[in-house]
Parts: C-alpha cells; structure tokens; sequence
C-alpha cells in the first residue's frame, strides 16, 4: 500500500472496502481526483446523491454504484499514471 495520507492511499483503501478511512483522506484534499475520489467513496457508503454531487465537482458522469469497482480500477490506473483523466 502507498503512503497511508496520500490519495494513492485512499484509492487502496477503497479497493479493500475501508472507504471510512479513505473519506478521511479524500476529504482534506481539493483536485479534481479527490472529488472523484470522494465520489466513489458515497458510492461505497451507498449514499449515491452525495456520491452524484462529487463526481459533478470532479466533472464525471456518474456511472452508478454496480460500476464502483471498475471505477476504483480506473481510479487506481490513474494515480499510477499520474493523471487525472
């Protein structure tokens, strides 16, 4: 696992279910992937219209809570890249 504060971080801990901690993280940080971030973690709350409000603020569709884990994938594809998109 990545460093435990960093939103690396927060994407592992959302890959094994622990979106409590993760929300920490998310929460603390600004950038569009923080928002998406925060998006899946709603999602895994099963609070979907605060997981649909984030993921307007970080400018995605939402695609709905059957795709969450797709959706932890990518956002673990995309931190190991570097990007936001």
């Amino acid at each position: 696992m990545r460093a435990p504060h960093s939103l690396a971080g927060a994407v592992e801990l959302l890959a094994a279910g622990a979106w409590r901690q993760a929300h920490e993280i998310v929460q603390q940080d600004a950038s569009a992937l923080a928002a998406w971030l925060h998006g899946i973690v709603h999602t895994l709350e099963g609070d979907l219209d605060n997981a649909r409000y984030w993921y307007r603020r970080a400018d995605r569709a939402f695609p709905g809570s059957d795709a969450v884990q797709e959706e932890i994938a990518a956002a673990r594809t995309t931190v190991q890249r570097g990007t936001e998109r």
